[in-house]
């Protein structure tokens, strides 16, 4: 019998989640379908219901929906319990459902892993305050940076998040764009949405230290106006979030099947 799984969000068309699901099942012979679900912006938790009670297994929760999606769940792991966001649904024996956020897991993997990149000592700006940072900001702190900041257009929403972290024991500093000036960064994540409509952050121009990287948290077929803006600007490496979104997807899997698909090749399947 095969088990429903899917990806829910809005925009959706989009989504490569289906592709790397689909090659996941193939790869380790578990019985998965995977499709996408348009979210309505005002009823998304009626969405999730009805899609459980229809009889699916699990969903991946992207852009706008991961901190109603916290909301939702009734129990959460301790990486949502911590990021106040959730970007993995599971139905578990019960009928409970389990979210957690797997998108930390998957930055730091693909970052480490994958492109050999070394946080111990570096000084490190995550843009953005939403749901998106707020699930990679404690696995960036766990890798024992120099600092972590976060910046947001609005400086208020980074403050929040900042503080909310350091209740729980973290060290980290929010603050507008515009403090950033004069501030230097061994690593640039960008986790707003400005990607969407092909914008970068109004960031300083020199905020990017010599031998520095940007990282956008975005894909897409062609470079993204992030990865565009650390070429310009001098980076040693310039990535987009594909990789990124193939580990978080390895996660997912590993915590709906028990088992953790190999992602490499699946990350060359779609550069290819």
């Amino acid at each position: 019998m095969t088990d429903r799984y899917a990806v829910i969000g809005n925009p959706i068309e989009h989504s490569l989640s289906p592709r790397i699901h689909q090659a996941f099942a193939r790869q380790t012979g578990e019985p998965v379908e995977y499709g996408r679900i348009l979210g309505d912006l005002e009823h998304f938790e009626e969405d999730v219901r009805r899609f459980f009670a229809e009889g699916g297994k699990g969903l991946n929760v992207t852009v706008p929906f991961k901190e109603r999606a916290w909301k939702l769940a009734h129990r959460l792991g301790e990486r949502a319990r911590r990021a106040r966001a959730v970007n993995t649904l599971a139905l578990e024996q019960g009928g409970t459902l389990l979210g957690e956020n797997t998108d930390g897991v998957g930055l730091v993997r693909d970052l480490a892993v994958n492109h050999g990149f070394r946080f111990a000592g570096k000084r490190l700006l995550l843009l953005g305050a939403g749901g998106a940072s707020r699930g990679v900001a404690w696995p960036l702190l766990e890798q024992e940076p120099a600092e972590l900041v976060i910046a947001n257009r609005t400086a208020a929403r980074a403050e929040s998040l900042a503080q909310e972290i350091r209740e729980q024991g973290g060290t980290v500093r929010g603050c507008g764009l515009d403090a950033l000036a004069g501030r230097r960064f061994d690593l640039i994540v960008n986790g707003t949405a400005a990607g969407l409509k092909g914008e970068v952050p109004a960031i300083p121009e020199d905020c990017l230290a010599p031998g520095g990287w940007v990282y956008d948290m975005m894909y897409g077929a062609e470079p993204t106006a992030f990865v565009r803006w650390g070429e310009a600007h001098g980076a040693e490496k310039a990535l987009d979030g594909l990789g990124m979104l193939v580990e978080q997807a390895a996660e997912s899997f590993r915590i709906w099947r028990g088992v953790r698909p190999e992602t490499a090749p699946v990350i060359a399947m779609l550069r290819g």
